[in-house]
């Protein structure tokens, strides 16, 4: 079974909660916080989840936000990460086919529960196709 992460600040905090008992029977969750919807800054959660994704801790990881969108500039601060913010079921698929996205970016306040359960999933589901895309992530990867 896969082991991804899941992290959130308090705007993203209900949603990651759905999603974490929803994925939980075709995924290994590992929850890296926060734990409630008290304050708490997106850099500093998503940049310590982000760490076990290059450590190799996890395989991937679900990044969320209100918006989703500072969580996903704080995650693209990383070298190797290559986080995607997602809003339906397409982006996701083609972050994973085309830019092999190991980090899913999603808005707790922009989403529905089940369109936002959908997303993951297909991006859970979908492999990278390799080939002509290599390159253009290796030249991703290589932006210092």
């Amino acid at each position: 079974m896969k082991k991804i992460g899941i992290a959130s600040d308090h705007g993203g905090f209900e949603l990651k909660e759905y999603l974490r008992h929803e994925l939980a029977n075709s995924v290994d969750i590992l929850d890296y916080g926060t734990k409630d919807e008290s304050s708490v800054d997106y850099p500093l959660v998503i940049s310590e989840a982000c760490k076990k994704v290059l450590s190799g801790e996890v395989e991937g990881l679900i990044a969320l936000c209100g918006t989703g969108i500072g969580a996903s500039i704080a995650a693209n601060r990383f070298k190797g990460i290559r986080a995607a913010l997602c809003h339906d079921e397409f982006t996701a698929e083609m972050s994973r086919r085309h830019n092999n996205a190991n980090v899913l970016v999603l808005g707790g306040r922009v989403l529905g529960k089940d369109l936002a359960a959908r997303i993951a999933q297909k991006w859970l589901t979908t492999t990278f196709e390799a080939g002509r895309h290599e390159r253009r992530v290796g030249q991703l990867d290589s932006i210092s």
